[in-house]
Parts: C-alpha cells; structure tokens; sequence
C-alpha cells in the first residue's frame, strides 16, 4: 500500500500501518503456521498467493474493530488468520473461473501450475479455515463464518450467471458485489465486535460498518477497471469487460449513452474480449460513469463512517475512519 493524502483527518496509512504493525505479526505468525503440509504443491502455491503482498484489509479490519472495542484475547489474530484463508480460497477459485493470468503485478496461480492445482488447493484453504475456527470454540463465530462462505460461493455463481448478460440491473450487480465482497468485510468487522463481548446495537452497527466498507471497497475496483493502468492495478485493464462482466461502470454507460454507445457496449458483453476497449473507456468517461461509481463508492464509506460514530475517540476509531476514507481515494 501506498501513502494516501486525506485532507479530511489526521490519519495517514503509516498510522494505520504502525497501529496494527504487531499485531500483523501474530496474524502472519498464525498464517504461516497453517499453511505447513507435507504435500509440497500445497506449501508453494498457497505461499505464492497469501505471501504475495496483498493489502490484507480484511485481517486488519478484524484487529481493528476487535481493539475498538477494547478485546484483549489471542483469538482476535486467529480468526483475522481464518478470514484471510478464506479470501485467498476465493481468489485461487476466481482466477481459475476468471481464466485471469495476472493477479497482484504476478502470474496467478492457477497460470504456473495449472487449473487443477489451483482449484484443489483453494480447498485446502477453505478447510483449513474451518480447522482453525473450532479453535475459537465459539459456535456464533463458526456459525457466521459459514454463513458467510456460503453467501461468497452464491454471490461467486450470480456473478457467473450474469457473465455476458447486458440486462443485468444495478440491483443484481449490488447482490453480485454483496456476496463476493462485502459480506466478508461484514464478517469480519462483526467478529471483532464479538470478541470483545459487544453488546447486540453496537455488533450491528459494526458489522454495518464493514459492510459499507467492503461494498466501497468493490465499487472502486470495478471504477479502476477502466481508469488504472495494469501496474497500479496489478492486474491487466479492462479484465471484467474481457470476461464479459457487466459491472457498474457499463451498466451506467448503457442506461446513459446514445443507441450506438447502449448497442457497442452491449456486444461487447455478450461477446467478451478487448477488441473495443478504447471507444468503451471513452463512452465510460463521457457518460459520466466513473463519477458516478465513484460517487456511490464514497456514499457506501459515508455510511460506514456513521455507523461506527458511536465508538468512544481513540486511535482504532480513528484508524477505522481512515479506512472508510482511504477504500475511496486509493487508485489501484
């Protein structure tokens, strides 16, 4: 992660970073302990993915609302250690389904040792996590966390269902981006507030915050698609439109631009691929898409803002502020 200027608040992301600096030991510490198999294959593709730099918001949003809500237990670095398992078995999933060749500035996983290897050790992954969740010994906690991986599997098919499918509304992109994203943002804010024993309100209103969280955090992705370029993004531009995912951007663009825009844009859902990806990123811009994706991006943090108002002014309330603020302003 880069350094993000917010002219809003104090905060900066070397702030955040030194905040849950030791704490992001423990989760490493939990997260390479776990990894270890006796089958080689496992070991070196579960490391290349978890160990490739990723921005790992999810464990930090489970330190965060954990410490904000004064816990003082170990099992708040194992379950942030199971959250981020169970994203990294989504995203080995993903890349195979997404047939995608790039995923954080390298070669996914799936591109060196095949779909297969993939697929199997995205598995792995996900029963790993629910061995170490037991370890929590909380059947509220296995209860949420399964849930939630159910509601990512049905949000991963919707997705696949409106693959190539210019009709798709604003609504079911919304129910798309809730359960492969945003649920598990919501999962994870809520198991630190379940830790420290919060009360009923304010786990709700917690849990609300990572959902507003995690639903910015996807409406920027989708807006970068088409304003990054590959290295910020550590992925190839243009690589939802590529696999014919009708997201927000286009789905505006369509319901803005004249017939000929509506019409280009709808071929190139139906058929995939980049062939016209420039005249497509000019009818984004001119449409107003991007601002307007944008603009729902920043209402989502808002909103997240508001719910944890209640929250009593320290550096962890401060630290979630600031990462409302900064799912919004990064650009990659």
């Amino acid at each position: 992660m880069t350094e993000v200027a917010l002219s809003d608040t104090p905060f900066t992301l070397d702030d955040l970073k030194s905040l849950v600096a030791s704490d992001m030991q423990r989760v490493n510490r939990v997260i390479t302990d776990n990894l270890a198999s006796n089958v080689v294959l496992i070991n070196q593709l579960s490391q290349h993915i978890i160990l490739s730099g990723g921005k790992r918001l999810r464990p930090i949003l489970v330190l965060l609302a954990a410490k904000s809500c004064h816990y003082e237990g170990e099992n708040d670095a194992l379950l942030a250690a199971v959250i981020e398992f169970i994203h990294t078995a989504t995203l080995l999933h993903d890349d195979v389904v997404d047939d995608s060749g790039m995923r954080r500035g390298q070669e996914t996983a799936s591109s060196i040792w095949g779909n297969e290897a993939a697929v199997l050790v995205g598995d792995y992954l996900y029963s790993r996590a629910f061995q170490m969740m037991v370890r929590a010994q909380s059947m509220r906690i296995m209860e949420l966390l399964s849930n939630a991986t159910n509601t990512i599997a049905q949000g991963e098919v919707l997705q696949l269902l409106n693959v190539n499918d210019p009709d798709t509304s604003e609504e079911k992109y919304h129910e798309v981006i809730y359960g492969k994203t945003a649920c598990l943002f919501e999962a994870g804010a809520r198991i630190g507030a379940m830790l420290a024993n919060c009360d009923p309100v304010a786990e709700d209103a917690i849990a609300a915050y990572g959902k507003h969280l995690g639903t910015a955090f996807q409406l920027v992705d989708d807006a970068l698609d088409y304003s990054a370029n590959s290295d910020e993004l550590g992925k190839n531009v243009g690589d939802d439109l590529a696999e014919g995912k009708p997201t927000l951007p286009l789905i505006y663009a369509m319901q803005r631009g004249n017939h000929q825009q509506s019409k280009l844009i709808r071929t190139a859902i139906k058929q995939g691929g980049l062939e016209h990806i420039d005249a497509i990123t000019a009818v984004i811009e001119e449409t107003g898409a991007l601002d307007y994706t944008f603009a729902q991006a920043k209402t989502e943090a808002e909103k997240a803002k508001l719910s944890i108002d209640f929250l009593a002014p320290g550096e962890y309330r401060q630290a979630l502020m600031f990462l409302a603020d900064y799912a919004v302003e990064r650009r990659f």
